[in-house]
């Protein structure tokens, strides 16, 4: 069991427990964060904005679907650490 489930079992919401059930730094909680992002912005369909051949074969996803789900995560993250940082949560 991590630190941050012994720490804070009883005043830690569901969501947050959630999205951090793993990571016990907040540095990695960053990390998750910037990577996500990075993620998301690889999820636009780039193929749909230009024809050149090395991005669209770089930028495979051709649909706003991944988009619409990333965005959601992404907050949900940022929200998470955000109330990590105000009930100081971190182990």
């Amino acid at each position: 069991m991590s630190d941050l489930k012994k720490s804070t079992p009883a005043k830690l919401p569901l969501w947050v427990l959630l999205a951090f059930s793993s990571i016990e730094k907040r540095k990695h909680a960053i990390l998750l964060i910037w990577v996500c992002v990075f993620f998301t912005l690889y999820c636009l369909p780039w193929a749909n904005f230009t024809s050149n051949k090395i991005v669209t074969s770089f930028f495979v996803i051709d649909d706003w679907s991944w988009l619409a789900m990333m965005i959601p995560i992404c907050l949900w993250y940022l929200l998470s650490l955000r109330w990590m940082d105000k009930n100081n949560a971190w182990g």
